[in-house]
């Protein structure tokens, strides 16, 4: 299941998330207004909290956030309306990807994915062409250092043994983080129990985990990260999955 730490990691050390602030709230308004159809208070609607939890995060302004809940609950009438959408299709050397948007236009969305992984020499696919090669699960993730590298004083043996009380399904220990997964009903009740437990996650969502990767030549891994990051860095596209083994030695090269 590892990988998403490790991709994590590129970003921030290659600085994407400063450099594509204005994007990133863009991204997490969407997220809010979305999880807001299902109620508006985040007491009560859990994927709510989570989305305004990952703005918080981020310093998104408290004003950019009450805007999207009320867009998202609609109480505001002159709000476009944003739909969710998943692509599938392959990158290059045939890893597969799952491509989540939220977009208030299909057909832009659809062009800007397409030019991205026919530039990347990739290819969209049909409707579960790829998409029953990943399992949904929840994911949480604890940073054990900061953006400088400074510990920050968390035990990931603790962490391990509050994961497997609150019922995780797995737990993977790395040199720098600690990531948790869960079966995707369990997500909620693993997050507040993790929480009660007074560990707070860094990153805490729903994710789609390759049921197996598929390990490339640094050189190969590389050309796919770059169509991967080519299509994160598009304003309607909020996640990107694939089933790449993200080695060591990959992310080395590319980061």
């Amino acid at each position: 299941m590892s990988g998403h730490s490790k991709w994590s990691t590129i970003k921030r050390r290659k600085g994407a998330q400063d450099a594509a602030r204005g994007k990133i709230f863009t991204r997490l308004a969407r997220e809010i207004q979305i999880a807001a159809r299902q109620g508006a208070d985040p007491d009560t609607n859990f994927t709510l909290r989570l989305a305004i939890e990952r703005a918080r995060s981020q310093n998104m302004p408290k004003e950019n956030i009450e805007r999207a809940i009320r867009r998202g609950a609609g109480l505001d009438k002159d709000a476009a309306i944003i739909e969710e959408v998943t692509y599938e299709g392959y990158a290059p050397h045939g890893i597969a990807v799952l491509i989540e948007c939220l977009t208030d236009n299909r057909n832009r969305t659809l062009a800007d994915v397409r030019r991205v992984l026919t530039r990347g020499n990739g290819n969209l696919g049909e409707p579960n062409s790829v998409a029953w090669q990943f399992t949904s699960r929840g994911y949480l993730l604890y940073n054990l250092q900061d953006d400088e590298g400074v510990d920050r004083g968390l035990d990931p043996d603790e962490i391990f043994m509050a994961a497997l009380e609150a019922g995780a399904e797995d737990v993977e220990i790395g040199d720098e983080t600690v990531e948790v997964y869960t079966e995707r009903n369990d997500f909620a009740q693993v997050t507040q129990a993790m929480e009660e437990a007074g560990f707070k996650p860094d990153e805490s969502r729903l994710t789609m985990i390759p049921n197996m990767t598929v390990e490339l030549s640094p050189e190969e891994a590389t050309s796919v990260l770059n169509v991967i990051e080519g299509l994160e860095e598009l304003d309607d596209v909020s996640q990107v999955y694939h089933n790449l083994e993200l080695t060591d030695e990959v992310v080395a090269q590319f980061a």
